[in-house]
């Protein structure tokens, strides 16, 4: 089965990465159901603007509920009958998870463990999962790939998803579930959450006020532009764990489950971007330099070769192209 005609349930769909996805879905003639609760974490308005976006598809339909509501969960996804799920919804964001550590184990862990559960009882051809670069950790060896030694979290944050990652490998294993996780890395671009940087350094410096550049600018990061990881994820969904093995795989000996990065393969320092946002918006930004914040890491940056062995595909946008692009959406939806 390809994603014409495929019933597709995507969980978070009213989320930055949500909307990108189900969009590309719907383009290429998938039925999509939508699952969000439209959590009040940042601005609602936002979730509810992108939504509205997706209800403009006759194929589109949503069922407001939360992944932690198993009854609701349960009869959205009965009622659907997907052939391939898209696992996106979660407490995202690596500070907050320091400050609300439990909205994490119920979204992620919880939400997760009732979505596996699903899958358990109601079987699909393949079920996606968001994972996170921010599960390498305390890894300095990079690029990273997908069969590094991932137990040293650098946040709650990270923990939970390397938690999911386990658990959908136990199910695979125990039900044969066949399961794709895939890890992000640093995703931007139009409908971005207002929390991520980008977003923040855009209000920032077009507001003139100075903007917070943490361990000095000293980081780097492999920027990801949203649509490029839509194209990724929508081309891993025809491929289905243990039908077609590559060389340097990472599917599991043991179960039709692998783990796969999405992520452009190249270090982009912090303060190139920033000089890419400035050079966008026609402003030099105010920069207040501050120390590294608590659960960040230096750097991250993905090995794309797997992606390009099960797709064809590795993401190409360069980062002065993405946050331009974003600029111009910023502009044009605020009205600034």
């Amino acid at each position: 089965m390809t994603i014409d005609k495929a019933r597709v349930l995507i969980t978070g769909s009213a989320g930055f990465i949500g909307l990108h996805a189900a969009s590309l879905f719907l383009q290429r003639g998938a039925q999509v159901l939508g699952i969000d609760n439209f959590t009040p974490y940042y601005d609602v308005a936002l979730k509810e603007q992108r939504n509205a976006v997706l209800a403009n598809h006759p194929d589109f339909s949503l069922a407001r509920v939360s992944i932690e509501d198993m009854a609701a969960f349960g009869a959205a996804w009965r009622d659907f009958r997907p052939d391939i799920v898209l696992h996106l919804a979660g407490q995202a964001g690596v500070r907050y998870s320091i400050d609300a550590p439990e909205s994490y184990i119920s979204a992620n862990v919880v939400g997760t463990f009732n979505l596996l559960e699903l899958a358990r009882h109601n079987p699909v051809r393949h079920l996606l999962c968001a994972s996170t670069s921010s599960i390498y950790g305390a890894n300095t060896d990079m690029p990273f790939t997908e069969t590094q030694r991932t137990a040293m979290p650098m946040s709650l944050y990270a923990a939970t998803k390397g938690a999911t990652e386990l658990m959908g490998h136990s199910y695979a294993h125990l039900f044969g579930i066949p399961t794709t996780f895939f890890r992000f890395f640093t995703v931007y671009g139009p409908w971005v959450r207002p929390d991520m940087a980008l977003f923040r350094f855009t209000r920032a410096i077009l507001a003139g006020e100075p903007i917070d550049v943490y361990n000095n600018g000293r980081m780097a990061r492999d920027f990801t532009y949203v649509e490029d990881l839509a194209e990724a994820i929508a081309r891993l969904a025809d491929a289905v764990p243990g039908d077609t093995p590559v060389e340097g795989d990472s599917l599991s000996p043991v179960a039709p489950f692998r783990v796969v990065n999405i992520g452009r393969g190249r270090l982009t320092p912090l303060m190139d971007y920033i000089a890419a946002l400035e050079s966008a918006l026609g402003r030099e930004a105010i920069k207040n330099f501050m120390p590294m914040q608590p659960g960040d890491v230096l750097a991250t940056e993905a090995s794309p070769e797997l992606l390009r062995r099960l797709t064809g595909y590795v993401p190409a946008t360069e980062p002065a192209v993405g946050v331009r692009k974003f600029a111009d959406w910023y502009r044009d939806h605020y009205r600034v």
